[in-house]
């Protein structure tokens, strides 16, 4: 393999170094800081559909716009093979810079017009945040490296999940949300480059080669995790984005569980929905480390590919929607940091951040459509058929999963767990 992944002059006490709990802290409260910028639309979509007279359309494609700004930022990134040229936790810094001056710029915007461009911007700008966060983690982990993604993702998905405990609570103005975002993500990106550090399992060196971007994909351990990736994230997004509308409609018909107060109990529904899969990338993480990436990943997704076919039942009561959207938001996100770190097990280790930004920028495409797509089917057939319909990523997932278990690339994951 050529790489730190067999390096024997390595010491083994490296392995459990009390530092890498710092680190994995560090980089995880760094990296959760700098994408509430991400999160910061979310956070006051409500007051801004009201200011701007928004319609739903319009509304979605203030999520939408910060997909596609994430995707061609990893494009680009990827072309130039900015995450193997440069540190990591410079790139943090310096996207973090970016993003939290496009942020604020939305407090001079007075509608969507101005608005969808910036939000472009801020997803472009994290494109230097997210897949060099996943690398330099890499390089304190050798051993238990699906758990510790895992963990920087599950911190992630919390952050996703905030807007909707703040919308929940009443919602707050939202250009002081603004405000504060920018400045935490500032904060963030300092934190990762002055108080993080790199870890003793570097990876090697690279030179500028604009192939491998297409080589990536060439490298069959890569190509699957990543098809598995696809998967994943054709339910993932679309299920995050709309479980909100779709838990609304459910209790303005079938009654409030707990309170008359029946869009303050979706929006709090929908933060322990997404919440709790905080918990299921720790438990994803732990589980890959043990028993195999793929097969934890498989059952993942089969988990939650079931969730998507039963949730939108008509014969269902809102607790057992609720409960059930438990047990999805657990298991919907559960495997996302395997495939990543499937990625930097099977990668040319010279251009591992190469290969996660490509991966992280395909699958990101993906989720435009199926955002797009779940309002458009639910006008024309219902909810349920818009959300059984994201059971088809998982289902393709599975198969890439299942093919990667028996190739000879397994033998490089997960300590030859698979």
């Amino acid at each position: 393999m050529g790489s730190f992944m067999s390096n024997p002059g390595i010491q083994p006490d490296l392995e459990a170094s009390p530092a890498r709990w710092w680190a994995l802290a560090v980089l995880t409260t760094a990296a959760l800081l700098e994408m509430t910028t991400w999160f910061s639309a979310a956070a006051v979509l409500p007051q801004l559909r009201s200011a701007w007279q928004l319609s739903p359309s319009v509304s979605a494609l203030l999520t939408i716009s910060v997909q596609l700004g994430f995707v061609a930022g990893c494009l680009i990134s990827a072309v130039l093979n900015l995450a193997d040229l440069v540190s990591p936790r410079r790139l943090m810094l310096l996207g973090g810079i970016a993003a939290a001056g496009v942020n604020a710029a939305l407090l001079a915007s007075a509608g969507p017009a101005s608005a969808l461009p910036l939000r472009f911007l801020t997803g472009a700008s994290l494109a230097l945040v997210y897949p060099p966060a996943l690398k330099v983690m890499s390089t304190w982990f050798r051993r238990g490296r699906g758990a510790a993604l895992g963990g920087m993702v599950g911190g992630l998905t919390l952050g996703s999940a905030m807007p909707h405990l703040l919308n929940g609570l009443g919602g707050i103005e939202w250009r002081r949300v603004i405000v504060h975002t920018s400045l935490l993500t500032v904060a963030g990106g300092i934190l990762a480059e002055f108080i993080g550090s790199d870890g003793p399992f570097p990876f090697p060196r690279a030179v500028f080669d604009p192939r491998q971007a297409a080589r990536a994909f060439a490298n069959r351990g890569v190509r699957l995790a990543t098809l598995g990736y696809f998967g994943h994230m054709w339910e993932l997004y679309a299920m995050w984005t709309w479980f909100a509308a779709f838990f609304a409609d459910v209790l303005t018909h079938r009654g409030a569980i707990f309170s008359a107060n029946a869009p303050a109990e979706a929006a709090l529904g929908t933060f322990a929905v997404i919440g709790i899969g905080g918990l299921g990338c720790t438990a994803g993480g732990w589980l890959g480390d043990r028993w195999g990436r793929t097969r934890t990943a498989a059952l993942s997704l089969a988990i939650s590919g079931g969730c998507a076919l039963v949730i939108g039942a008509n014969g269902l009561s809102a607790l057992a929607v609720l409960l059930i959207g438990l047990v999805w938001g657990f298991s919907v996100v559960a495997d996302s940091a395997q495939f990543s770190t499937m990625v930097t097990e099977t990668a040319d280790q010279s251009y591992v951040g190469t290969a996660l930004t490509l991966q992280l920028a395909v699958g990101f495409t993906l989720t435009v459509a199926t955002i797009w797509l779940v309002p458009v089917l639910r006008e024309s057939v219902g909810w349920y058929w818009s959300l059984a319909m994201l059971a088809l990523g998982p289902a393709g997932g599975i198969l890439a999963m299942l093919r990667l278990m028996r190739a000879p690339e397994a033998a490089k994951i997960a300590g030859g767990r698979g």
